[in-house]
């Protein structure tokens, strides 16, 4: 443990970072906490005693967060399944699936300063009800129109748990320890968007239904998290400043550079998602879907340390370098039949799409931004969230028209040919070293 002086010095350092990003407000009862040790004999034991006695909390919102992301995924091997029963195309499953992106942005935009209103456990509470319902639904009634509510109530779910996670995890760690904070989180939410689809992948591999049973097992886990996270303290400040609640995207020429790269990168994941489970079902593979899922998804993090070390421009470069090769692997295998390519090339995508783009383009953004840094993340989101969402309902309107394959083929071309438009212009280099770079840490700055 450190010296109170020392302590004090390094509290002033970190708040002052914080405040650059524009979230001091959550974190200042812990600030104050410790600095008020200098000042009462024996107040330090207290203080620090209280937060080890919270020691169990971070691990259970830990569990709610990767129980809420699970059920985002949860379906997706199910797609082509459901297209088949309803008698639609591929284009139906897709602009049912895009449905996740209208619940996610309105959020996101104008309500991430809900949690400082209502409180941090509130919120996280409303997420697990949505995430639930969302699945109820889909065990109720699982039809293609159903997917489409039940996408747009887990994108409003994910993004009330996207606003306020970071927030939340750091205040039950404390200031101290804010990069592990960062790190529960990241890791919890990275795991859970690729376990829901392997969950239901293994569950379909056993029996084909509709309804599997990974829909009743997240129900019960979103029981069992609600209960632990109504445990929590709540941690909201009820004074001071609060975060805004409208967050308005700033853009820059250079942080339109970043965006498009994250918008093809993210293209070409609502891709593995929405259409592969169509393109890999004549083979009979449709159920190995949720594992490339996975693969595309949470395997992005093994690659995040490679790209914090790079520049965020080179970083970048890296991963649009792979991501078209990448792509191209998984389509042939895909159209080929052909498993394990598939499972290769997704894994490959995932260390641009999650890996070297996304903290790139994520740290860029924020220094192209100077003081906007809050209104630049939300503009590099909704980039991010429009390639996540329009490409596919194209690419599912060329499937359905003229075969998967054409459809594959001219989704690869438009990728290349953007990659290559990035790839040719460059943005200036700049010094990041100080700017935090994991997904989780992003969330602190919007």
């Amino acid at each position: 443990m450190v010296g109170v002086g020392r302590g004090h010095c390094f509290l002033n350092g970190w708040v002052r970072r914080v405040q650059d990003q524009g979230n001091c407000a959550c974190v200042c009862t812990h600030v104050v906490a410790i600095l008020q040790c200098r000042q009462a004999p024996g107040a330090h034991k207290g203080a620090f005693a209280s937060m080890h006695q919270r020691t169990p909390h971070p691990f259970w919102l830990a569990a709610a967060l990767c129980v809420m992301t699970t059920g985002v995924n949860l379906q997706a091997p199910l797609y082509a399944a459901y297209a088949r029963a309803d008698g639609v195309g591929v284009m139906a499953t897709t602009i049912a699936f895009s449905f996740y992106v209208a619940g996610v942005l309105p959020v996101l935009l104008a309500l991430g300063g809900l949690s400082d209103r209502i409180g941090r456990r509130r919120v996280m509470l409303l997420a697990l009800a949505l995430s639930a319902t969302g699945t109820l639904l889909m065990l109720l009634h699982p039809h293609v129109a159903t997917l489409a509510v039940a996408r747009l109530v887990l994108g409003t779910g994910t993004a009330l748990m996207s606003a306020t996670a970071t927030a939340y995890m750091l205040e039950l760690f404390g200031s101290a320890r804010a990069s592990r904070a960062a790190n529960w989180v990241t890791a919890s939410t990275s795991i859970g968007f690729g376990l829901g689809p392997v969950l239901t992948s293994l569950c379909l591999m056993v029996q084909d239904s509709l309804t599997p049973p990974s829909f009743a097992l997240h129900l019960a886990a979103v029981a069992v998290c609600a209960a632990l996270v109504w445990r929590l303290p709540e941690t909201a400040p009820r004074s001071g400043p609060k975060a805004p609640m409208l967050r308005l995207p700033y853009f820059t020429v250079e942080g339109l550079w970043f965006g498009a790269a994250i918008l093809l990168c993210w293209a070409t994941t609502g891709l593995v998602i929405s259409i592969l489970p169509s393109v890999l079902a004549p083979h009979g593979l449709s159920r190995y879907s949720g594992l490339a899922t996975m693969l595309a998804i949470s395997c992005g993090l093994l690659f995040q340390p490679m790209a914090r070390r790079q520049e965020p421009r080179h970083a970048v470069r890296i991963g649009l370098m792979v991501l078209v090769p990448a792509y191209a692997l998984l389509a042939w295998g895909a159209w080929s039949g052909t498993l394990v390519a598939v499972l290769l090339g997704a894994l490959a995508a995932s260390s641009a799409c999650y890996g070297f783009v996304y903290l790139g383009g994520l740290a860029g953004t924020a220094e192209a931004a100077g003081d906007q840094t809050t209104r630049a993340s939300a503009a590099y989101f909704l980039m991010a969230y429009v390639g996540f969402s329009l490409p596919v309902i194209f690419t599912g309107l060329l499937a359905d028209r003229y075969g998967t394959a054409t459809a594959l083929l001219a989704f690869g071309l438009l990728l290349a040919a953007g990659a290559l438009t990035l790839l040719s212009r460059p943005v200036r280099v700049v010094d990041l070293s100080d700017l935090p770079t994991r997904p989780a840490e992003a969330l602190l700055k919007r």
